[in-house]
C-alpha cells in the first residue's frame, strides 16, 4: 500500500491505530492526499504539575499529524522519520477544554525530505492551542 492507503485503512478500522495513540488516547479519523486529521480528548491523566495538559502531549499530537501528513503523499515502499520538530504552545488546555482536533498538512514532498505544518484546535471552542512544523527524512522502507 502507499502511505495514503495505509492511513485510510487505520482511519476506517481495517488496520490498528498506532500503539502510541492507544496509550495517549488520540485517534486518526481521516486521511486525504496531503492532509490528515486526528482527534484527542483532554483529561487529568495528561496534566503536568501546574494542572494543565502537558506540553509533551501537544508535541506528540503535532508530531503524529505532521508525520502522517507527509506519509499520506508517499508512494508504496517509502517511509519517513521526523528529522526536525518545531512546536509552538499558545494556551493551556484542561479537562474542561474537551476534544481537540489536530490537522496536519504536507507542504513539500521531495525525493529525500518532506515538510508539513499542523494545528491543534479546540473542537468545541475553535481556539488554537498549539501549532507546529516538521522536516521529515524520506527513504526506502527496508524489508524485514
Amino acid at each position: 500500500m502507499d502511505g495514503l492507503e495505509f492511513l485510510r485503512s487505520i482511519a476506517d478500522g481495517r488496520s490498528p491505530q498506532a500503539p502510541i495513540s492507544l496509550t495517549l488516547g488520540f485517534t486518526l479519523v481521516s486521511a486525504d492526499p496531503g492532509t490528515v486529521v486526528f482527534e484527542a480528548e483532554t483529561g487529568e491523566h495528561l496534566y503536568n504539575p501546574m494542572g494543565t495538559v502537558h506540553g509533551g502531549y501537544f508535541a506528540t499530537l503535532l508530531d503524529s499529524a505532521l508525520g502522517c501528513a507527509v506519509m499520506s503523499r508517499l508512494r508504496e515502499g517509502m517511509a519517513y522519520a521526523t528529522a526536525q520538530l518545531n512546536v509552538n504552545l499558545l494556551r493551556p488546555a484542561t479537562e474542561a477544554t474537551g476534544r481537540l482536533r489536530v490537522v496536519g498538512t504536507a507542504i513539500h514532498i521531495g525525493r529525500t525530505l518532506g515538510t508539513a505544518e499542523a494545528q491543534v484546535v479546540g473542537a468545541h471552542d475553535g481556539k488554537l492551542y498549539a501549532h507546529g512544523t516538521t522536516t521529515c527524512s524520506i527513504f526506502p522502507l527496508q524489508a524485514s
